[in-house]
């Protein structure tokens, strides 16, 4: 046995002793399994925070347990959903002005360096019908693109914009160990698109037994891990120094956003213009719900705080319930879209991590000590912890809200091609009739195919439907590419 072996198995069996999970090392006096499986199962329980687990366990407990005995007849003031009051939309006229001055805060906030975008990318195209990471996925335009190559050449055209440079929006990107190696790969090929590009991974946390918080063994010399939801964004960005990198680079505000929007605007202008212009600690660019029964999460106050409620929370009335103008009052619909201020983020966020986990309970495959094998169980065994993004809102003190249109800024690729609905087809139909628009708004005329699918304006042409004054009185023939 080695000295480094030695160490860290002494340092190891101390932190499982003190969290009651001393039953993992059980097979490390096993002659057979050979020392480099041995070291690298150590150095993979070393990541862990063995410490916290039964904290973060007991919190999605008591969680899971009020929510079973939630009684809608009998809610406590602390626990009252209301409509999220206040917020901008971007289609309303008659704030055409507050939308400009937005806008131009925001890009003198990017002229200064301040603006960040952060992508949340840890996931795999395989509902998509696509193997590698969905970042990597071509939607079909001419140029045959990828999300990951739209995102990085709007960064690198708002740089420009701004008058910095290509390189003025650091753009830190959040992988997964499933696609860590793929993506950035992908990056380094591509020369990172010319941007500045930062890369760390999401974290895992093991499958717990329940109630008693075990560890689960899924071979000899592995864990039972699990991603730790898009929430695991927030221990992600302090174990890998991220924050502190933004801090150093004088970052003051945070734009993040999924990776599955082909219509994303990182580092958008306007949004984090608005959100600065209300001093806002948080902020949340929304889509109004189309209508009651849209299966979307909607932004709402509970107990006088911001928060997103699930469709599935919300009863049949209020879902359908309308304002004056017949617009839904709880039609805010969370579309992954945030602003956070820097401090908010690290004075904030970071200090409550440890209240934001939920249960999710699995069919966790196991080491069977009998049959000296994996078992994949038939029904749920254990607990998978998860957070979401979003868990953090009730921390906000001032949550400022932007409703945007949805057939110019929410093009989601989730489904296979072939689907009738947030698939590659209907995000290249959404793409290519924001192209058409914009040419129209610049004053050409369509001719030929109006209804191709297949018109594209490359990012590095225009941000947002600016700089295409020369197509004025011109006839464009469709599909094009510009």
């Amino acid at each position: 046995m080695t000295d480094e072996y030695n160490t860290l198995l002494a340092s190891i069996t101390k932190r499982c002793e003190a969290a009651n999970q001393l039953h993992i090392l059980t097979h490390l006096s096993d002659d057979t399994i050979s020392q480099s499986d041995k070291l690298s199962f150590l150095q993979s329980i070393n990541e862990i925070p063995l410490e916290k687990l039964a904290s973060y366990l007991q919190g999605a407990l008591d969680e899971e347990e009020k929510l079973k005995n939630f009684d809608p007849t009998n809610v406590a003031k602390e626990d009252m959903v209301e409509p999220f009051i206040g917020g901008l939309s971007t289609k309303d006229t008659s704030q055409q002005d507050t939308l400009k001055e937005s806008n131009s805060i925001g890009m003198k906030a990017v002229s200064n360096g301040e603006v960040a975008a952060l992508l949340l990318a840890g996931g795999q195209g395989t509902r998509l019908g696509y193997n590698g990471p969905k970042g990597m996925y071509d939607i079909g335009l001419p140029s045959k693109s990828t999300l990951f190559q739209y995102m990085s050449e709007r960064i690198k055209k708002l740089g420009e914009l701004s008058g910095k440079g290509a390189k003025a929006v650091p753009f830190y990107i959040m992988t997964s160990p499933l696609n860590h190696k793929a993506t950035t790969e992908y990056f380094e090929k591509s020369d990172n698109f010319g941007i500045d590009v930062h890369f760390f991974p999401q974290g895992t946390l093991p499958a717990l037994t329940s109630p008693d918080g075990k560890m689960i063994l899924e071979t000899q010399t592995s864990l039972a891990v699990a991603p730790d939801g898009n929430g695991g964004i927030y221990p992600a960005l302090v174990k890998h120094g991220i924050l502190n990198d933004m801090k150093k680079r004088g970052i003051k505000y945070i734009h993040a956003f999924g990776v599955d929007n082909a219509l994303v605007k990182p580092a958008d202008p306007t949004f984090v213009g608005y959100c600065i212009k209300k001093d806002a600690d948080c902020g949340n660019k929304v889509l109004w719900k189309t209508s009651p029964d849209e299966k979307v999460g909607v932004v709402a106050t509970k107990g006088g705080n911001p928060c997103i409620v699930e469709y599935s929370d919300i009863s049949k009335e209020m879902s359908e319930r309308r304002d004056v103008n017949g617009r839904l009052v709880f039609g805010a619909g969370n579309i992954c879209n945030h602003f956070y201020t820097l401090d908010f983020m690290e004075n904030v966020i970071v200090p409550n991590l440890g209240n934001m986990y939920h249960v999710a309970r699995k069919k966790i495959p196991y080491y069977d000590e009998e049959k000296k094998e994996t078992v994949k169980p038939t029904s749920n065994n254990g607990i998978k912890l998860e957070s979401f993004i979003f868990d953090v809102f009730p921390l906000s003190k001032n949550m400022a809200v932007l409703d945007v249109a949805r057939s110019e800024e929410f093009a989601p690729v989730k489904n296979p091609p072939g689907t009738s609905s947030d698939s590659p087809d209907t995000a290249r139909m959404l793409f290519s009739n924001v192209a058409k628009e914009w040419v129209k708004k610049a004053g050409a005329t369509l001719v030929g195919d109006l209804e191709s699918d297949l018109c594209e304006i490359s990012p590095m042409t225009s941000y947002n439907g600016e700089g295409l004054e020369k197509y004025k009185g011109k006839e464009i023939e469709c599909p094009f590419s510009i």
